[in-house]
């Protein structure tokens, strides 16, 4: 259970996500990793209605860097035996954003909304971000606590340590992220 007062009855979704990639560079560099949880609103607050894990196969000849690989633990041969096809993951992410009342929300959303939509501009339909409220979880951070402002910071300013944990795995991060919107809630 997801409890956000502040947003009842504003959303009738709310989908955080994570994405792993293969560098900094939305134009140049890949999706290797996205994951997301679907949480629907209930009369007693938001319930987990779907969680989507998926690794992501690279273009032939692109490969996992080194220092991706050991910041995620995502390998060429992870991607090659479980990654489904770029076009696969734009068709599943469409499916996710269908429907007028989906808040997108993320922890540093301008990095994975940056790589979503080249990834949908290049085997999908980006439109389907156009009309959707997105929150960063980084910006509400950042203005109520000090520096450092990474994830795993606020897993720790929370206390949420025990709960949830900062991998640099998409499907963790999302947890993470979900338990930190909690927890931001509970201070209003």
């Amino acid at each position: 259970m997801l409890e956000c007062a502040s947003l009842a009855g504003r959303y009738g979704r709310i989908l955080i996500f994570d994405t792993e990639t293969t560098g900094l560079s939305p134009s140049n560099d890949r999706i290797i990793q996205f994951s997301a949880a679907v949480f629907t609103r209930k009369a007693q607050g938001y319930q987990l209605a779907q969680q989507v894990d998926r690794l992501v196969a690279l273009p032939p000849g692109r490969k996992v860097p080194p220092k991706i690989q050991s910041l995620t633990g995502i390998t060429d041969a992870d991607l090659a035996q479980r990654g489904i096809p770029q076009a696969q993951l734009c068709r599943e992410v469409e499916a996710l954003l269908d429907g007028p009342d989906t808040l997108l929300l993320a922890y540093n959303a301008q990095f994975d909304l940056s790589f979503l939509y080249y990834t949908l501009a290049r085997d999908g339909n980006p439109a389907v971000l156009r009309g959707k409220d997105k929150l960063d979880l980084l910006t509400v951070y950042r203005d109520r606590r000090a520096y450092p402002h990474r994830l795993e910071n606020a897993v720790a300013a929370y206390g949420l340590g025990g709960e949830v944990h900062n991998s640099h795995r998409a499907m963790d991060d999302v947890l993470a992220a979900a338990a930190v919107m909690g927890a931001m809630a509970a201070e209003q």
